[in-house]
């Protein structure tokens, strides 16, 4: 999200990093596009494809890997160039669409994330009005809220250069023609970290803490029940430990989220504050890293959903274009 150029009498100049570094580094960053493509395609593919999949969660699930496919397939690309070449080829306005972008989308992954620890709090913890509390109606409304408020927040933003209120003065003195760097002052800084980050991460541990400490409860109470159980009971048994395992993988996930992204939101609210010393390119090292939970999502689906290595295989395979694919059972009921 942010660099500062390399300039020469106001204007930007490349890189002076040898070929083979640079080489070495489009090189790693392909890889990490790829497999953010790639990986976020298939599970685009896997619960749109498979009918058994169409679930609230699920949906939810769809919904922000397509956030992340997007980052991958949008705005990854732009960041590789900007980050080796240490200038921007693309055009001031494109520049703008492109930090636009990636702030949105950062910020609608946090937002969906908070969403689905919603969705886990009800199923786990009142799973009796869950299907009434969580329906497709409840579900489109989440999914508009994840996308249209960040993009809203960011495109408002940065194309009424709110993020430079305060700090015009910095930023005509570092900017450089041909160059793309995202500068905030002490307030943007701030209210950014806060909105796109910090409350609703507060929020999901809080919930997760609830999540769990419920599920601890119900687990105890499980065990305490004698062995010789209904056939009801041990659906209902069966049931409880699907919605407590989504609830944990789910949970490593926003974990995953929490690990990549606090260390480029903690700098960017603090930065201004230390005149910004900071230095381009841990700032730019930050964001990348912030990057790799697109790339990891897919990777924590695959090692912890059953269903998402047995969609997987058939993909592979070609069989998804066999007739009535779509009603292969991934999971038993």
């Amino acid at each position: 999200m942010q660099l500062c150029c390399e300039s020469v009498n106001g204007s930007c100049i490349r890189s002076s990093w040898s070929n083979s570094i640079r080489i070495s580094m489009y090189i790693f960053m392909v890889c990490i596009i790829l497999a953010t493509v790639v990986g976020n395609l298939t599970v685009i593919i896997s619960i749109s494809h498979f009918k058994q999949l169409h679930t609230p969660t699920n949906f939810l699930i769809l919904s922000m890997a397509m956030v992340d496919f997007l980052l991958g397939f949008f705005v990854m690309p732009c960041s590789m160039v900007r980050s080796v070449e240490h200038c921007w080829y693309f055009g001031e306005f494109f520049c703008k669409i492109h930090s636009s972008m990636d702030i949105m989308l950062s910020t609608a992954s946090i937002f969906h994330l908070s969403f689905i620890s919603i969705d886990r709090y009800f199923a786990v913890c009142d799973p009796l009005r869950y299907k009434s509390k969580i329906n497709n109606f409840v579900i489109v409304v989440m999914v508009c809220i994840s996308w249209m408020v960040p993009a809203a927040f960011a495109f408002g933003m940065i194309f009424l250069d709110l993020n430079l209120r305060g700090a015009e003065k910095i930023y005509n003195h570092v900017h450089c023609a041909g160059g793309c760097f995202l500068l905030f002052s002490e307030i943007s800084g701030i209210v950014a970290s806060i909105v796109s980050f910090y409350i609703p991460g507060f929020v999901m541990l809080c919930i997760y803490r609830k999540i769990y400490s419920v599920a601890k409860k119900q687990a105890r109470s499980i065990n305490a029940i004698s062995r010789k159980k209904m056939q009801f009971e041990m659906k209902n048994h069966i049931s409880f430990c699907r919605e407590r395992k989504a609830a944990k993988t789910l949970g490593i996930i926003m974990g995953v989220f929490l690990i990549c992204w606090t260390p480029f939101f903690f700098f960017t609210a603090t930065n201004p504050f230390m005149n910004y010393v900071i230095p381009p390119v841990l700032i730019d090292a930050l964001v990348w890293f912030g990057y790799l939970n697109s790339t990891l999502n897919p990777i924590v689906y695959a090692f912890f959903y059953l269903w998402f290595r047995r969609a997987l295989k058939i993909i592979l395979l070609g069989k998804v274009f066999q007739q009535d694919s779509s009603r292969t059972h991934l999971f038993s009921d």
